[in-house]
């Protein structure tokens, strides 16, 4: 068998770990062919590719990033995509492709396998760990560390100065990145998209820790909503799935925060740092074992299934059912952690 893996939407670590297991199973234990198609859904448009054998994917496990480059591409809105597609597999004799991305990469992915016959198995990666049939996607736990790490550097500048300190993390419709890091890095506030916040609560907030002669950190998502108004933005540009390239509430909270309280602020905004590097010990083992399970998957045949984590087990979805809703933060899980704040 030949078969085709793509990394399609934003790179995270552990993308190389992925296709590294994959190769690794899919060559030594069924003796299957491979082609890795460059830049996302970009490669079987345009026909771009590079040979994927053992040689090719030794030493990547720790690498961050995708030797196969990524995309935000979207075939579904190009001339004759889905056509362009199926006759690049066709030349190639490709038999199934294996999809690693997350919700608008996979999402394609449904549509070829459900409408077009293309036998496509899913891998889960986003950062923003917002897929619901998971309990987890690999990239998530890199990058809470890298904001958790940023946070723990920060208190100590913002105790130096006594002055606020915003904290501008990923998370378009989900404030995971924002809860998990803002809550192992001792934030005094955690703004999230889930939840939409009154600026003068947040204000409260900040004065309370200033009486307290502490300096406070305020970790807010990129999609973090006020109140009263709309989602603030620097680029209201649009990619090619649709989506408004976010980043500006930290910077308009700042302003907000020093307007309205008296009191200093800065904004720091994380952006791509969290998805580069290193990946983690947990994004190695989750990316690899989603790996290994997709080869196995595509080896009997099952297609249109995403690998997913539930508790310690890899099980099989439904891609279509994988990305039919996000999987974002619960008002309970939220309202746990507000304790913290103020």
């Amino acid at each position: 068998m030949r078969v085709g893996v793509l990394t399609g939407g934003g790179d995270c670590p552990g993308l190389n770990a992925v296709i590294r297991a994959i190769v690794r199973k899919g060559v030594q234990e069924y003796g299957h062919e491979f082609v890795g198609f460059r830049d996302g859904w970009r490669g079987p448009l345009e026909g771009r590719s590079i040979r994927l054998d053992i040689p090719t994917v030794r030493g990547i496990l720790p690498r961050g990033g995708t030797i196969l480059g990524s995309s935000r591409t979207n075939p579904l809105k190009e001339e004759d995509g889905i056509r362009r597609i199926k006759d690049t597999l066709a030349r190639q004799g490709v038999d199934a492709l294996v999809t690693i991305g997350g919700e608008d990469t996979l999402g394609v992915a449904a549509r070829l396998c459900d409408e077009y016959g293309v036998p496509c198995v899913g891998v889960p990666k986003t950062i923003d760990n917002d897929l619901s049939a998971t309990d987890y996607t690999f990239g998530f736990d890199t990058a809470v560390g890298i904001a958790t790490e940023a946070i723990d550097r920060l208190h100590t500048t913002a105790e130096s100065h006594m002055r606020v300190l915003v904290v501008e993390v990923m998370g378009r419709h989900a404030g995971w990145i924002a809860l998990h890091s803002g809550l192992a890095g001792g934030a005094n506030v955690i703004l999230i998209p889930e939840q939409r916040f009154d600026i003068e609560q947040v204000c409260a907030w900040v004065t309370s820790r200033f009486r307290a002669s502490y300096a406070p950190i305020v970790v807010v998502a990129e999609g973090a909503v006020p109140k009263d108004g709309d989602v603030v933005l620097k680029d209201g540009s649009l990619d090619s799935f649709g989506h408004v390239r976010l980043s500006g509430v930290g910077e308009w909270l700042a302003k907000e925060i020093e307007r309205r309280t008296g009191k200093e602020a800065r904004t720091t905004v994380l952006g791509h740092v969290q998805r580069g590097g290193t990946p983690s010990a947990f994004d190695r083992w989750l990316a690899t074992r989603f790996g290994l399970h997709a080869i196995d998957a595509v080896h009997e045949g099952d297609h249109g299934v995403m690998v997913a984590l539930r508790g310690t087990d890899i099980v099989r979805v439904p891609i279509a059912e994988a990305t039919a809703r996000l999987k974002t933060v619960n008002p309970e899980l939220y309202t746990e952690v507000g304790v913290f704040f103020g």
